[in-house]
């Protein structure tokens, strides 16, 4: 039996403990208050940080079965370099922006606003020169506050084809204006330009800010998943005596990289032949759901300006993530829906 004076120690030791714990947690609360109060954020780190230990284990282990790898030096040297560009790559990715629509909205009122500061200070030089009066200096800087309040809409609208729209282009969340290939995003609660999808690996939006960095990213995946399953299959055919656990080590890791090889390659095959055409996985997937794309025959990509100039624009073009598509009119889509004649192919019409 417990003694009076027992059970008062256990719990003066308990409310100590738990004293501590709450310092902790406030004090763990006033150095990373973000990832405590955003659950949100605390799930895109703990995916971050699991894909980083998977990528350990499965990299680590190889090299502490077989340890002739280690005698490679060139070759470990090649591999631990794409081994950290593709982490890189992984970071860079997903702490990158996709190109948010209230972004592109503030750098274009940001233009207007600068012309208005320039009108306000040239109208205020003249009219300490006597040639303007404060009332007409009034009406003009009406006129330019209406101009910039009602440019971002009509910027939109003339991107849109013309005639009724068959639904209202006002996000119901974001209450912005959406320009066309945009979708706003419940996980980041904000519209997204040329939006792709959202990744729940890399924790944000797939747009037309960071796709191609996306694509790179998967490719080098691609590229280093195939190099460490080299390495466990010339580990499991090498006639070296090894432990019977070390083979069914290997072997179950290999089995989980050729899953993931399987993945990676079909993702990759399929972003690149999004990237070829010029399409989002959402425009692919919802294509009968969004009305502008309704009326496009199947086989016509509206948005494709050819194969070359597809891969430029996604590539190395330097143009700004905010610059923003129009969709194209009826006679341009009949005449990408014309069948490609031997003078189609000799001028190249594809590309």
């Amino acid at each position: 039996m417990t003694t009076p004076t027992t059970s008062t120690a256990i719990s003066s030791r308990c409310s100590r403990l738990k004293g501590s714990c709450d310092r902790l947690s406030e004090r763990c609360s006033r150095l990373v208050p973000c990832f405590l109060a955003d659950p949100v954020r605390r799930s895109s780190l703990g995916l971050k940080v699991a894909l980083l230990l998977l990528h350990l284990v499965f990299a680590g282990t190889v090299f502490l079965l077989d340890s002739n790898l280690l005698q490679e030096h060139w070759l470990n040297a090649t591999y631990l370099l794409l081994f950290v560009l593709t982490l890189v790559q992984y970071f860079y990715t997903s702490g990158s922006s996709p190109g948010f629509v209230i972004d592109a909205m503030r750098a274009e009122n940001g233009t207007h606003a600068t012309y208005i500061n320039m009108s306000r200070a040239s109208m205020q030089s003249a009219s300490k020169n006597g040639n303007l009066t404060s009332s007409a200096n009034s009406n003009q800087l009406g006129r330019s506050n209406s101009m910039n309040s009602s440019s971002w809409l009509k910027l939109v609208m003339d991107l849109y084809p013309p005639g009724p729209p068959g639904r209202s282009w006002t996000c119901t969340s974001c209450n912005i204006v959406q320009p066309p290939r945009s979708k706003h995003c419940h996980d980041c609660d904000k519209c997204v330009l040329q939006f792709d999808h959202h990744c729940v690996w890399l924790g944000t939006c797939i747009g037309k800010g960071n796709h191609c960095r996306f694509w790179w990213y998967i490719f080098e995946e691609t590229i280093l998943c195939t190099w460490t399953g080299l390495f466990y299959i010339t580990f499991l055919r090498s006639r070296v005596l090894k432990a019977w656990w070390k083979a069914f080590i290997a072997a179950m890791l290999l089995t989980a990289l050729v899953f993931c090889f399987i993945f990676l390659i079909l993702l990759l095959l399929f972003h690149s032949y999004l990237v070829l055409t010029n399409q989002t996985t959402y425009e692919l997937v919802r294509r009968r759901r969004i009305s502008y794309l309704r009326g496009v025959p199947e086989r016509v990509h509206p948005f494709s300006k050819g194969i070359c100039r597809n891969l430029y624009y996604f590539c190395c073009s330097k143009e700004s993530t905010f610059n923003l598509e129009a969709v194209p009119t009826m006679e341009e889509l009949e005449a990408r829906a014309r069948p490609y004649t031997c003078i189609d192919i000799m001028s190249c019409r594809c590309c």
